[in-house]
């Protein structure tokens, strides 16, 4: 048996034999070791450098609006605001009053024109006429009883809807005031093409006539300055802004309207998409919405109509200095397939996708 001292110094000589294979053989391994690195590296290196697959064809910014547009309601007189009948956010219907002025000069105007004009019919009828004539007075009183008729029924009909937009009035009130309007009114287009149907062959009007006709002319100017006082909404759509109060004054050439109304029954999104990308963009083509306001949402639509005219742009982060910008943009109509919470004037971002995937869907 070897002695402990024999078998430490066997050990060292072990390890220093060991020491000196690696030392040997190390190099050539290292090179392996380091080949294996970099073909590894060289192949994660080609993975990372194939572009991935581009989902959005482009990228615009774009700001929702109503397909009616947002319309700004003025005033088409001056006058004395006396009642505000609507709230923001009221649905309304076309023709509905919304806002009540008052001029008394404009009051007291008709009601002269009216009494004017019933005075010179009575003086009219002392004369007797026979004949054509007979047949064209005929026609004519009709007519203007037509016009009374449906300014009578267009008072009815605002008296039902200002009480059923208080609470006072029912709807079924206000649908057969607004049916009896309508009934007037198409009696007196049958009224008027009567009479111009049949004043071809009638003989010239006698004095009193002629003073009849022009008092009639006046009375229906004076019913054309009352509508004036009353604001109606211009179509179906909902109440967005109300700039005006009771006792204010109302004029035409005011900046701000006295309210916007627009129909929201439909979203879409104007677009301003840089010239640069339209040659791929088609009508009908999907586009994804998003707004900052909602994060992680997405708004489905789709192309509608694609403008012919280059302008600059109006949206872009470079345009907020001032109304034109150095990009060159072509407005994009997008319709929101579901609007959900994205209401008129939010600004969002369109991502128009491939064509690919738009036919690959179908």
């Amino acid at each position: 048996m070897m002695s402990k001292r024999g078998l430490a110094i066997a050990g060292v000589l072990c390890l220093v034999g060991i020491g000196a294979a690696i030392a040997v053989t190390s190099p050539d391994k290292l090179d392996l070791f380091r080949g294996i690195a970099g073909a590894n590296a060289q192949a994660s290196a080609q993975s990372n450098d194939k572009p991935a697959e581009r989902r959005w064809l482009a990228v615009a910014p774009g700001r929702v609006e109503p397909p009616s547009g947002m319309i700004k309601v003025a005033a088409p007189t001056m006058g004395v605001v006396s009642k505000v009948l609507v709230k923001v956010n009221d649905t309304v219907f076309a023709g509905e009053p919304l806002v009540l002025l008052n001029d008394d000069e404009i009051q007291s105007r008709y009601l002269a024109a009216e009494s004017q004009a019933g005075m010179r019919k009575r003086l009219r009828d002392e004369q007797p006429a026979t004949g054509k004539a007979a047949e064209r007075r005929k026609i004519e009183d009709a007519v203007a009883d037509g016009e009374t008729a449906v300014f009578d029924a267009q008072m009815a009909a605002d008296k039902a809807a200002i009480a059923w937009r208080a609470g006072s009035g029912t709807t079924d009130a206000l649908t057969s005031a607004r049916s009896a309007l309508a009934r007037a009114q198409d009696d007196l287009g049958k009224r008027q093409a009567q009479l111009r149907a049949g004043s071809n062959d009638a003989p010239l009007p006698t004095p009193l006539e002629a003073q009849v006709a022009s008092a009639r002319g006046d009375l229906a100017f004076a019913r054309v300055n009352l509508e004036k006082l009353r604001i109606r909404a211009p179509i179906d759509g909902t109440v967005l802004q109300i700039n005006i109060n009771p006792g204010e004054l109302a004029t035409p050439t005011s900046i701000q309207p006295l309210l916007m109304v627009a129909n929201l029954m439909t979203l879409n999104v104007r677009a301003e998409l840089d010239e640069r990308d339209v040659s791929d963009l088609k009508v009908g083509q999907p586009a994804s919405i998003r707004a900052a306001a909602f994060p992680g949402k997405e708004f489905a639509g789709s192309v509608t109509s694609i403008a012919p005219l280059v302008e600059p742009s109006r949206l872009g982060a470079r345009a907020q200095q001032g109304n034109r910008s150095d990009v060159d943009v072509i407005e994009v109509l997008v319709r929101l397939t579901q609007p959900g919470p994205l209401t008129a004037g939010m600004k969002v971002d369109v991502y128009f996708s491939q064509e690919k995937e738009k036919t690959a869907g179908r």
